[in-house]
């Protein structure tokens, strides 16, 4: 069974794309910021390159920027140009609540995020301060909750936010008036499980967001809401249920569906030409046992291309069918166009937390073609050209072997699998170049070995009797970060540079020949994009988590991200203290 289909191109049309890129040709400066940010607006988002519309840059998650004044000849002289404190984060301890939510800036007004749904309006115009105009509160229960979020959307005069707590709010980005407040997550029988990190996409009067606790034992969904109201108007279950496509690849005798997992923790991007959301779907649950959950498990560890307008799965692409070591594909799906092959293709391009970097046509989800981009790979011998599934896939089977030394079943002792469980890439935001047709990805590499642990069942019920269930065992070696640049035309690894510790911010590409990011061990950091020299290091003296932004006040550009909590493992220990700020570098 396929659930592939030919999309058809509709809505948009190419005059009015045209015409808004005109009409977007002007710099935007603090005296009109006030323009509402319209979907033709954000559609053009890398043509106002003084601003930032979203979290990824762009519908198409490239996190590019086309300024140039930061270059690779002067990035050396790059220094603090402010810094602003936020509330809300301290005292957050190892692996607490955290911020990974970059700022938007429209015209010398910023909008900044806090990991506790708190929002914070700032004058940045004097490119020398940042002044508060406001801050709202959306009023999370701090007790007994581990705050998240990596950031909010922005639509016409409104700006949307998915909370830890499972509601969604739309706050006047003007006044900061709550425009509304509904519960969206939490209204099943997963109750409290269910929660907001990954923000939402706003496009067309809709609000697209998802369900990010999968992990959490619950079912994993996406829906779209009416920007106006925030009515519901559509879910798609990325878990079915008996009867829908795709419930036939969980084949146990105790509905591991109900509590199967396949959440979205990082954002789903966007073709507004073809009118597809598309996003990256978790692991299944139990995450470490394929026999509690045999079958291929859709649409856990997948690309998912949903219509924006009903939320009908349009094409998927499973990574890995069955999976067993943490190989979630929740990471950003890059959306370019590019000649491979002598073809020009519309492309998803993806760094996969199972170590290969896939390209897929995004006309249907087709694989295109596919390679290793971490060090250290032993759990496949590669990926079958036609399909892209792993060589050792075999559809007859209903538990996979791929590698039985390096594929952890029940009663298995230690065995050793590469990449790390908690790695490559995963919800980290990668970043492209659309000239020099690069790909990068930051994470962590290594390995790690782990017991074949079996997890019990409730019985027809569903969900996991973790009384009754093994205990995992685990260790990780050859634990360190990267950061990696893949050459997607010719599909190869083209410069790796080396971390000590994971990277966790992810990425930001600028025309300035430049690659930004932060490091856990509190260095900003700017790298050459071909190879990968270093070029700059600040150190802030605190964990960096949330990816950089690029954005310019007349002809000054800046660099700006906050700082936050950490998530690192295994935990290093070098008595960093959190911090709460927003950090902003210029010439």
């Amino acid at each position: 069974m396929t659930l592939t289909s030919t999309i058809l191109r509709r809505g948009l049309t190419s005059g009015l794309l045209a015409g808004a890129a005109v009409a977007l040709a002007m710099p935007a400066t603090a005296a009109d910021y006030k323009r509402s940010a319209s979907t033709e607006r954000l559609i053009n988002a890398q043509s106002e390159k003084d601003n930032w519309l979203m979290p990824m840059g762009d519908y198409g998650s490239m996190r590019y920027s086309k300024l140039t004044q930061i270059n690779k000849t002067n990035v050396g002289n790059l220094k603090l140009a402010f810094a602003y404190a936020l509330g809300g984060m301290l005292d957050t301890g190892q692996n607490g609540p955290q911020n990974d939510g970059p700022p938007l800036v429209d015209g010398g007004i910023m909008w900044v995020p806090d990991g506790w749904g708190s929002i914070y309006k700032l004058d940045v115009s004097s490119g020398r301060r940042g002044v508060k105009l406001w801050t709202k509160d959306s009023k999370i229960e701090h007790q007994g909750n581990t705050a998240q979020t990596r950031g909010f959307a922005m639509l016409g005069d409104a700006l949307y936010e998915g909370l830890h707590d499972g509601r969604v709010v739309a706050i006047n980005r003007d006044t900061g008036d709550f425009v509304w407040d509904v519960q969206i997550a939490g209204k099943n029988e997963f109750g409290t499980k269910e929660n907001f990190n990954a923000a939402p996409t706003a496009f067309d009067g809709k609000i697209i967001l998802a369900n990010s606790a999968g992990d959490s034992g619950t079912r994993g969904w996406i829906a779209g809401l009416n920007a106006t109201t925030g009515k519901e108007m559509w879910r798609f279950w990325t878990v079915p249920a008996p009867g829908e496509p795709g419930a036939e690849t969980w084949k146990d005798d105790h509905n591991a569906w109900k509590t199967g997992g396949a959440g979205m923790w990082q954002n789903g991007s966007l073709d507004a030409v073809q009118r597809l959301s598309i996003w990256g779907t978790g692991n299944p649950v139990p995450a470490y046992d394929p026999e509690f959950r045999p079958g291929d498990n859709l649409f856990s560890d997948s690309a998912v291309a949903l219509d924006v307008d009903t939320g009908k799965l349009k094409w998927y692409f499973q990574y890995v069918p069955n999976e067993s070591w943490d190989y979630d594909e929740i990471g950003t799906h890059l959306l370019y166009d590019v000649t491979i092959g002598g073809k020009l293709r519309q492309v998803v391009g993806h760094y996969g937390r199972n170590g290969m970097f896939y390209q897929l046509d995004r006309t249907n989800g087709q694989f295109i073609n596919g390679g290793q981009y971490t060090n250290e790979m032993n759990w496949t011998k590669g990926l079958d050209p036609k399909t892209g599934k792993p060589v050792e896939f075999d559809p007859t089977l209903t538990v996979q072997k791929y590698i039985p030394a390096t594929r952890q079943l029940r009663g298995d002792g230690m065995e050793r699998s590469c990449p790390t469980w908690h790695g490559g890439v995963a919800m980290q935001p990668q970043s492209y170049n659309p000239v020099k047709h690069i790909a990068y990805g930051a994470g962590a590499e290594g390995c790690f070995t782990q017991n074949g642990a079996a997890q019990a069942s409730k019985g027809p019920a569903g969900g996991l009797d973790n009384a009754k269930s093994e205990k995992r065992t685990y260790t990780s070696d050859l634990y360190y970060g990267s950061v990696t640049a893949f050459d997607v035309v010719n599909n190869k690894v083209i410069a790796k540079a080396v971390l000590d510790v994971e990277n966790r911010a992810g990425v930001l590409a600028t025309a300035g020949d430049l690659i930004f990011t932060g490091l856990q061990t509190g260095q900003f950091v700017a790298y050459d994009d071909e190879t990968l020299e270093e070029l700059f290091r600040f150190d802030l003296g605190t964990p960096l988590k949330s990816p950089p932004i690029a954005y310019s006040i007349g002809p000054k550009q800046f660099i700006a991200f906050t700082t936050s909590g950490r998530h690192v493992h295994p935990v290093n220990y070098d008595n960093l203290e959190s911090s709460s700020y927003l950090w902003v570098f210029s010439l």
